[in-house]
């Protein structure tokens, strides 16, 4: 029984520092050599800390990213026809919407912008959480997953 607890607690020990390495806190800043920022990976920074582009997903929602002016702001929201995004809405006059460059499936939301000038610009989409029904008496609810990123233009 002894052996069992001792090899249990090591790969307790080892699940839980792998599991560390792949975590990464969020600064909107990056540190590696691509010039990207996106969720699960860290990339190098232009001028100002800032990053040259920043590339978005739906698990980024309530994050805040900084990107060096002239850089690129990319993002994508995997949806479903079912539970479609609505178009990413962009509040301010940091960024100029650009074109994204790649076909989207039904359901998903894209968008490109370039950073034009020095500010902060929210953008933001939401989709319904559940599917509506497709005959009479089907269930359905009226909930809604929105999504949410500061940009910050430095």
């Amino acid at each position: 029984m002894r052996r069992t607890t001792t090899s249990l607690a090591a790969l307790t020990g080892a699940v839980l520092l792998l599991a560390g390495c792949g975590s990464h806190s969020d600064s909107g800043k990056d540190t590696g050599s691509s010039g990207k920022v996106s969720p699960s990976a860290p990339a190098a920074s232009a001028s100002g800390g800032c990053a040259a582009t920043v590339e978005l997903k739906v698990a980024d929602s309530g994050r805040t990213v900084c990107v060096a002016k002239g850089g690129e702001v990319r993002l994508t929201l995997d949806g479903t026809k079912s539970r479609p995004w609505k178009p990413v809405m962009a509040t301010g006059t940091a960024l100029k919407g650009i074109n994204a460059g790649f076909a989207i499936q039904p359901g998903d939301a894209t968008a490109a912008y370039q950073a034009v000038a020095t500010g902060t610009e929210k953008l933001t989409s939401s989709r319904p959480l559940c599917a509506e029904p497709t005959a009479p008496g089907g269930v359905s609810c009226k909930g809604i997953q929105e999504w949410m990123v500061t940009v910050t233009v430095k």
